[in-house]
């Protein structure tokens, strides 16, 4: 029997008929996250998209799912380990980077204290301010987002970038040295600018501790842009609170969204954006997506190996 291919993507008409050139033989079936029915769910072979975990729960014929995120944690429980799994690392590095960059520039300058005082109609000079000219920059996990970001401070005079990676396997673009995890600690307190890019997984739950957010130099910035659960947001609020660090960023937090009454909301010198550093908010990043989910469907055809493939 052909493949039916359940394809959630954000595709135009163009583009849709690239993906059935890839694969001639199967049924294509299109749908939006909110709009795809268990029927379509129920005959797919391959799923490509943002579906609801619940949804995949009922696909029983499923041997292939493409992930449109980098993170596959929400699915591991309804994905089979006997069905093929990949996701799209790496297609929105360049949104996530340029965020990091904006929002750690936005805190050397103090921009959110003179748009503070803006919205108060008052002229204060916000006096001494940072530059990354000469920092060493210390970014825990060396992946595409990762090596975008030190691609993007080295350009703007960053003296030293270091990346933290579970495993090291030679040279990573941007980076002037690459470490194991092993030695976060060792590293942390050489660090002017450090940035949390990791996933959400067991080991890395809490991985920016209150004894780590200690080893930092009390006038660096923090950076998150990974997943919220990396952080200690109590411990951070509380340092913060008692003058450690310049400043912080946090691009995500646990829970999302972030309730009302969290004290993070108070923190001086805490810059908070809604999870907006990737997603679809630039052109490129849809392209890429596109481009990937096309890529690994001509080779699921031809029978090589997919990319990005998740292991499990």
């Amino acid at each position: 029997m052909p493949d039916v291919i359940l394809n959630l993507l954000p595709v135009r008409e163009e583009e849709k008929a690239a993906f059935e050139a890839a694969a001639p033989d199967a049924v294509h079936l299109y749908a939006g996250r909110r709009t795809a029915t268990p029927e379509q769910f129920a005959q797919a072979t391959i799923v490509m998209g943002w579906p609801r975990a619940e949804m995949l729960a009922q696909a029983p014929r499923l041997r292939w799912f493409h992930c449109m995120w980098a993170g596959t944690d929400q699915y591991t429980d309804a994905v089979p380990p006997s069905v093929l799994m990949t996701s799209s690392a790496g297609t929105n590095s360049q949104s996530v980077a340029e965020h990091m960059l904006a929002s750690l520039l936005s805190l050397y300058r103090k921009i959110p204290q003179c748009r503070d005082q803006q919205r108060d109609h008052a002229w204060i000079d916000v006096g001494d301010m940072k530059s990354l000219a000469g920092a060493t920059v210390l970014v825990a996990g060396a992946g595409h987002v990762g090596s975008a970001f030190a691609q993007l401070c080295k350009a703007l005079g960053a003296a030293r970038t270091i990346g933290l990676k579970r495993t090291v396997g030679g040279p990573v673009p941007g980076f002037d040295e690459v470490f194991p995890m092993e030695r976060t600690d060792e590293l942390l307190p050489q660090a002017d600018v450090a940035a949390l890019v990791l996933p959400h997984a067991p080991s890395t739950v809490r991985f920016m501790d209150r004894r780590r957010l200690g080893l930092l130099k009390d006038d660096a910035v923090l950076l998150s842009a990974g997943r919220g659960s990396v952080l200690d947001q109590d411990a951070l609020a509380e340092l913060m609170r008692g003058g450690k660090l310049w400043g912080a960023a946090l691009d995500v937090t646990e829970p999302e969204p972030l309730p009302a009454d969290s004290p993070l909301w108070e923190v001086p010198r805490l810059l908070i954006t809604p999870h907006v550093a990737g997603g679809m908010r630039l052109e490129v990043t849809r392209k890429n997506c596109i481009g990937l989910a096309l890529d690994n469907l001509r080779r699921y055809q031809t029978g090589e190996p997919l990319r990005n493939l998740v292991a499990r």
